[in-house]
């Protein structure tokens, strides 16, 4: 099943639509506004969410709890600027929330939380969003409802043994309703994946691990749209998806660049310079 079997290079030439340039202008206007976020972990992001909230979930904005909605957690909380702009742009709280981000009386956090209409599960402390996970398609199962689960986790949080505990489980019960998608952008907060804990061969890990496998390029949006329209890929096993990805993606200054991992105090030079990176990708 898969495609690419080592990290995928054309991360970094792959041309963004204008959907994706419009959401990370509306990343960039929240960072303005509230002037601090982790900005790479969310730009590797946009592509994936943004192809879940367009064209896979099934979800109500004016009904978050509705009980038939598929359920999508952020397991890398820190993410969740992209998670947030998306969940605005479909309706689930006003636009004027996103100024607010990370304020005393704002709805944002810095990780997301349940209080956030969209948000299924509080995460941010990494390795435990694919565990809750794991309870809702179990629960799904008990009840024989048809609601799917997909789980976002990044690279660096697969360092954490509860998620290779939770993957353990979820292939002894045969979550088929289960699906995995790994944000492979192979940088966590203080160095690359390969050295602070060499997660290859990654795919045939998860593989051991009872799980179907395909790896595709995170930020080729028909891609992504065919991969998460096959789901599951096999019958009676658990879908993971390693999404190859670029941390910072859509701005050559932010690209791979750790001293955007996060950022506090972002002065208007910064934002005029992610604005100009953007306009010319």
């Amino acid at each position: 099943m898969r495609n690419f079997p080592t990290p995928v290079d054309k991360t970094k030439t792959i041309k963004l639509d204008e959907r994706s340039k419009y959401l990370r202008h509306r990343i960039i206007a929240t960072l303005q506004a509230t002037r601090r976020g982790h900005v790479g972990a969310a730009l590797s992001l946009v592509e994936i969410l943004r192809v879940l909230y367009d064209e896979i979930l099934r979800y109500d904005p004016t009904n978050p709890q509705w009980p038939d909605r598929d359920r999508c957690i952020l397991s890398k909380g820190h993410g969740c600027l992209a998670l947030y702009v998306v969940l605005q742009d479909k309706g689930f709280f006003p636009e004027q929330e996103l100024w607010r981000f990370c304020e005393e009386d704002g709805l944002l956090g810095g990780h997301p939380e349940v209080k956030v209409p969209g948000v299924e599960a509080s995460t941010g402390s990494l390795g435990h969003g694919l565990p809750i996970g794991i309870g809702l398609a179990l629960h799904a199962r008990h009840e024989q409802a048809n609601h799917r689960v997909f789980v976002i986790v990044g690279d660096g949080e697969c360092n954490e043994g509860s998620v290779w505990e939770a993957a353990l489980c979820a292939a002894k019960h045969r979550l088929s309703n289960l699906t995995v998608l790994i944000d492979y952008n192979q940088y966590q907060s203080y160095g690359p994946t390969r050295d602070v804990q060499n997660l290859e061969p990654f795919a045939r890990k998860w593989e051991a691990f009872g799980f179907v496998v395909r790896e595709i390029d995170g930020h080729d949006v028909k891609a992504l749209q065919a991969a998460f329209s096959a789901v599951p890929l096999e019958v009676n096993k658990p879908t993971a998806i390693i999404c190859h990805t670029l941390k910072g993606k859509g701005m050559s200054c932010t690209e791979g660049n750790m001293k955007w991992h996060h950022k506090s105090g972002i002065s208007d030079e910064e934002i005029q310079q992610l604005q100009e990176a953007l306009e010319v990708y």
